[in-house]
């Protein structure tokens, strides 16, 4: 009996420390209920730059659970994020916001897939998705109001995004 009450005291342990991980930040199930706004003011593009705004948020792009975008801000002269032919493979239809989740099917960041779409991170967003599972984590993709063929792809487990081309289906 003790040892049960023991494993049931650690599994609540473990529980509460990784929902206080997810506090204020996305992750955990929140999906975002719409994209990024336009920027307005594009703030001036840094190389190394960090995205952890508070304590226990993620060093990489990431949405809060109030609906803002940290990371999304240096507008459409970011150079990190042009395309010379953007769309190249066509538009993705498979539908965007929080209403149309996808289970990654397989992959990896230089090509990943879901429901017979196929996709592709931006070479400058790789480092941000190190710990992503590309044959289980659940993505919701948003049309990216900066960076013309790019969308946005949100990791419901993790809270974070990147960048990501569409490579046709």
């Amino acid at each position: 009996m003790k040892k049960i009450l023991g494993l049931l005291a650690f599994s609540l342990l473990f529980s509460l420390s990784t929902f206080a991980q997810h506090r204020g930040v996305g992750g955990g199930g929140h999906i975002p209920a719409h994209g990024p706004a336009p920027v307005r003011t594009p703030h001036p593009v840094q190389e190394n730059r960090h995205f952890n705004d508070k304590a226990g948020h993620p060093d990489a792009p990431h949405v809060h659970s109030n609906g803002k975008w940290i990371g999304h801000d240096t507008g459409r002269d970011d150079l990190h994020y042009h395309v010379d032919h953007p769309w190249e493979h066509g538009r993705f239809t498979g539908g965007f916001g929080r209403d149309h989740r996808w289970h990654l099917g397989g992959g990896g960041p230089n090509r990943f897939w879901f429901g017979g779409f196929y996709f592709s991170v931006a070479p400058y967003d790789l480092g941000f998705c190190n710990d992503w599972l590309w044959d289980s984590d659940d993505v919701v993709i948003y049309e990216d109001p900066d960076h013309d063929g790019y969308y946005l792809a949100y990791n419901v487990r993790l809270g974070t995004y990147v960048h990501v081309l569409y490579l046709g289906s």
